[in-house]
């Protein structure tokens, strides 16, 4: 007997689809038998310009491999553009059982060299398209009484870098909206979940490699390709997946990393209460063994592949 497709019947929208993860993500998706909502506005990495170009042509391999798939080049940057999104797949495919929150941009710079305008630029498209194409989303999934939101974070946010102020608090904030939509829409059988991708993607074609030791890592995050992450987003949108829910998971080539939630690591207490000098004398010196160091998010995560 055949083995029905895991995503038979759903509907999917993946943002950010005109390449790389988000492209991976909708073929795969398609491949398991959902009919995908392929959205890109087109937009350099920094975010200018507008091309409906790379959508369709995501679309039209979708379609030439035997899927049913739909262009879109709306932004998830504003709540219309969000709407129109979601309204998209409504009047294709008459339903929306799924959102990948991939879309994305950078504009990376030291923090005090950070602009207003590169602050807002970056949270626009992470942090507040990811709230936009889930509150669109959200009472779709409320009324059939299901739904999966699969949003994109970054060992950025998880763990720090370096000149990427805007991008790590939107990823690590992309999180928390997660973890509250979790709770707030659990009662309607929707899900919410984080993926972390490890995966070589213009989004981090930047990294310098003027060294050779910094040509040798970035060799190595080229061998982690985006496709390794469709694999976890197509289970993530899956009736498999129903009883996950409110998890961060890292993709690391072949390896799932699930991230811990934070959590208290060591407490001090004191009957007098606290003054700032017994803070210094004494709870100090017992806590500072549980101090997180500040490694980059290359030096926590061996970028050896596996």
């Amino acid at each position: 007997m055949e083995k029905q497709a895991m995503l038979a019947g759903k509907v999917v929208v993946v943002t950010g689809a005109g390449g790389g993860i988000g492209r991976d993500i909708a073929l795969a998706m398609a491949a398991e038998g959902a009919r995908v909502v392929v959205n890109d506005i087109g937009a350099a990495l920094s975010g200018e310009g507008r091309d409906a170009g790379p959508a369709q042509r995501v679309a039209t391999e979708i379609r030439e491999r035997g899927g049913l798939a739909q262009d879109n080049s709306d932004s998830v940057a504003s709540a219309e553009g969000a709407a129109g999104i979601i309204a998209a797949a409504i009047e294709a495919f008459g339903r929306v059982d799924c959102v990948v929150n991939n879309a994305g941009i950078l504009r990376d710079r030291i923090f005090h060299k950070m602009s207003e305008e590169e602050w807002d630029a970056v949270l626009k498209v992470h942090l507040y398209g990811a709230y936009h194409m889930s509150r669109a989303a959200a009472p779709h999934f409320k009324e059939q009484g299901s739904g999966s939101l699969v949003h994109m974070t970054s060992t950025s946010g998880l763990i720090g870098n370096l000149g990427q102020a805007n991008y790590a608090a939107a990823k690590l904030a992309v999180v928390a909206l997660s973890k509250s939509i979790a709770l707030d829409m659990q009662r309607f059988a929707v899900r919410s979940n984080c993926i972390a991708p490890f995966a070589w993607s213009r989004m981090i074609g930047s990294i310098p490699s003027q060294t050779e030791a910094e040509r040798q890592r970035v060799d190595k995050i080229k061998q982690m390709t985006p496709a390794k992450i469709a694999p976890l987003a197509v289970f993530l949108a899956s009736d498999a997946a129903g009883a996950v829910n409110g998890q961060v998971f890292c993709v690391r080539n072949n390896e799932i990393f699930l991230m811990s939630q934070p959590r208290p690591l060591r407490s001090v207490q004191r009957d007098q209460g606290w003054t700032p000098q017994t803070i210094a004398e004494h709870a100090m010196p017992a806590l500072q063994g549980s101090f997180v160091g500040l490694e980059r998010s290359a030096d926590v995560f061996s970028w050896d592949p596996v």
